[in-house]
C-alpha cells in the first residue's frame, strides 16, 4: 500500500449502515501505553450515528484512573459507552494536527500535547491488505471476529485482542479496524510533564470487554454499538 496514512485519514469516511445500531467511522491510535504507567489513545470520529462527528482522548494514569475528553458531551462520544469505568468525562477542545505523512500532534489545551510517528511493519501490512479483500458481511461476522482477535494479538504482538465484547456501561460493540499502522516513536507531556517513552504495561488494560494493546497501534476503520 502506497497512500499515507495522513492521506487516508484525512478522506472524510461515509457513515456505514446498520440502522440497528449506533455506529462510528474514522481514525485514531486505539492505545500506546507507558513504561511509566500512562496510557493514551484517542478517537477522530469524523462520522457519527447519535450526533456530530468528534474527538476523543483516553487517559489512565499509573494509579489506573481513566478520564476521557471529548470535543462533543459524552452522552454523544466514548462516554456513552465507557463512563462507569472512568474517574472522569470531560469536555474540551482537542485539535489532532497531521504534521506530515506519517506523523501527526494531539492536544488537549493545558492537558496534554501529543506527538506521533506511525510505521509500517509485516503484520499490520498483511492485516491491511486482508481488511481490503474481506467483504463487509465477514466483518460482522462473530466467528471471524474471534478468529481475526485470536491471530492478531500474536501477529501484532499487542497481547489480547478482542473485537467485539461488552462495553463497561452493557452495551455490546463490534470494531472493524480495515487499515493498521503502528506507533513507531511518541513524545506525550500531561499537563506539562513529559511521562516518559513508550513501554508495555506490567499488566495489559482493559475497559470492559476492550483491551487495550500493549503496543501502539493505529487504525483507520469502524466501530458499531448496540443501541
Amino acid at each position: 500500500m502506497t497512500d499515507s496514512p495522513r492521506s487516508i485519514a484525512e478522506t472524510e469516511p461515509a457513515l456505514p449502515p446498520g440502522a440497528d445500531q449506533e455506529r462510528f467511522a474514522g481514525y485514531g491510535v486505539m492505545g500506546l501505553p507507558f513504561a511509566s504507567g500512562h496510557y493514551l489513545a484517542f478517537r477522530h470520529f469524523a462520522a457519527s450515528s447519535v450526533g456530530p462527528g468528534y474527538e476523543s482522548v483516553w487517559h489512565r494514569d499509573p494509579a489506573g484512573q481513566w478520564v476521557i475528553y471529548s470535543s462533543v458531551s459524552p452522552e454523544a462520544s466514548c462516554g456513552r459507552y465507557y463512563g462507569s469505568a472512568l474517574a472522569g468525562a470531560r469536555v474540551e477542545n482537542i485539535a489532532v494536527t497531521w504534521t506530515g505523512p506519517f506523523t501527526l500532534t494531539v492536544e488537549v489545551p493545558d492537558v496534554l500535547v501529543w506527538d506521533i510517528e506511525l510505521g509500517r511493519s509485516v503484520a499490520t501490512k498483511a492485516m491491511t491488505g486482508l481488511g481490503a479483500m474481506m467483504p463487509s458481511a465477514m466483518w460482522r461476522n462473530p466467528a471471524v471476529l474471534s478468529m481475526m482477535s485470536r491471530v492478531a494479538g500474536p501477529a501484532l504482538g499487542v497481547g489480547r485482542v478482542r473485537l467485539r465484547g461488552t462495553t463497561p456501561n452493557g452495551q455490546e460493540f463490534r470494531t472493524n479496524p480495515r487499515m493498521l499502522w503502528t506507533v513507531d516513536d511518541s513524545v506525550a507531556r500531561v499537563g506539562g510533564v513529559d511521562i516518559g517513552p513508550p513501554g508495555p504495561l506490567p499488566e495489559q488494560t482493559r475497559l470492559g470487554g476492550f483491551w487495550l494493546p500493549q503496543r501502539g497501534v493505529f487504525a483507520v476503520g469502524q466501530a458499531y454499538f448496540e443501541r
